[in-house]
């Protein structure tokens, strides 16, 4: 019933919606005068912030149209490489004909679009030949196309950097830090010729024993019956993956919001304020910014049980109990993928040490074939986003996919 009461709210809003944005348009009519009006600028204000409500299950556009390389600026096109019911590898293919090292962006499959890494992937495309895991949303994934789980999003990694060939890179955002270091594992243990020439993981809860987060005291406290029987719901019948069992992505938005309800109001105070007053850079950033976080997926039900049980309670990883299609997962087998972990001073979803940790589990790496970074200054986000994403974490990651290349 969780599903469906959610979809019964949006269908009552969706009226009301409709008349404040007819209303919006009347009072942002022809009259240029007229809408300098305080009171005016107040009721408009009021109606975009009504028209704005909710959520909406669209992946948002990338948006990345043109990025600089060497002197001159090179026209980005994005392609579907190859695709399965579950997700597209995405290249960003560019107008030129020098030759960049390829690079595998596997983005988190937790509640949001991989658009949510559209800057890490604008940074990267000046130097790389960059692809990314652009998931689908999980309600509009036909029951008959089975199920998927947490060795489905390993095999996905691996069939993705076959397809890209020998000597691609790979960087993992947040969650998949774990699925990243178990392919490159595996295709370690087979030397699979596709194995990744280096690795970067970000942010990610290889060990969450480590100074434990209020995300992960979350994720253990109750077992994992409740959350199966609390937080997983079927896809109503009106979309394609009707009866799917999912994680909806409006939970886990809402999760993260109570986390931080506080900035979030005020954020929504200050938009309104700043479209009241006319500030429109200040109500566009704003504005962009939780177009984005609004944006929801819905997870596979299977994928998300097993990672929170996996991962954040069991702690197969570091324990050396995971196994990936019955086989066990030995990071000892990666030998020659060179391997970066990135964390953030701040960071209060993934924190410090617990992505370090991957170092300790890939031991037969050489030293030279290692490095950590931590950043200062930073919490999750500024990990892969923002000023010092661009001026001090990435040549960092950009020397080692050259010294790997």
């Amino acid at each position: 019933m969780l599903y469906q009461a959610y979809q019964a709210h949006s269908d009552l809003m969706a009226p009301v919606k409709a008349f404040a944005r007819l209303a919006l348009q009347a009072l942002n009519g022809p009259f240029p005068a007229f809408n300098e009006n305080i009171l005016i600028r107040n009721f408009s204000a009021a109606y975009e912030m009504i028209d704005r409500a909710g959520l909406t299950h669209v992946r948002p556009p990338y948006g990345v149209r043109t990025v600089p390389v060497g002197n001159e600026m090179a026209v980005v096109a994005e392609e579907a490489a190859m695709s399965t019911p579950f997700a597209t590898l995405l290249h960003f293919k560019k107008d030129i004909a020098v030759q960049q090292p390829r690079v595998l962006v596997v983005a988190p499959l937790s509640g949001h679009f991989a658009t949510l890494l559209r800057s890490t992937v604008q940074t990267l495309l000046c130097d790389h030949d960059v692809y990314i895991t652009d998931w689908h949303n999980a309600r509009d994934v036909s029951l008959a196309d089975g199920a998927f789980g947490f060795d489905d999003y390993v095999a996905h990694v691996i069939q993705f950097l076959e397809f890209l060939g020998p000597g691609a890179h790979v960087v993992a955002v947040c969650q998949p830090c774990v699925q990243v270091l178990a392919a490159a594992s595996i295709m370690g243990e087979d030397d699979n010729p596709a194995a990744p020439a280096s690795m970067t993981l970000m942010a990610g809860p290889i060990d969450t024993r480590i100074s434990p987060t209020k995300v992960n005291d979350l994720a253990k406290e109750k077992p994992i019956s409740w959350f199966e029987r609390n937080l997983i719901a079927r896809v109503p019948l009106r979309y394609k993956g009707a009866r799917r069992r999912v994680y909806p992505g409006f939970v886990q938005l809402s999760a993260f919001m109570a986390m931080n309800m506080d900035r979030h109001v005020k954020a929504h105070i200050d938009l309104f304020h700043n479209l009241a007053g006319g500030d429109k850079d200040k109500a566009s950033q704003a504005k962009a910014f939780y177009d984005e976080y609004f944006a929801v997926l819905d997870l596979p039900a299977e994928f998300y049980l097993e990672t929170v049980q996996w991962v954040f309670q069991e702690h197969q990883l570091p324990l050396g109990q995971m196994k990936y299609r019955g086989r066990k997962v030995d990071p000892k087998a990666i030998r020659r993928t060179a391997l970066l972990t990135v964390e953030g001073e701040r960071d209060d979803i993934c924190s410090v040490g617990q992505t370090m940790a991957a170092h300790d589990l890939a031991s037969s790496l050489k030293p030279f074939r290692r490095k950590h970074h931590l950043q200062a200054g930073v919490g999750h986000y500024g990990v892969f986003s923002g000023k010092k994403w661009e001026g001090q974490v990435y040549p960092i990651l950009r020397n080692m996919i050259l010294q790997n290349d």
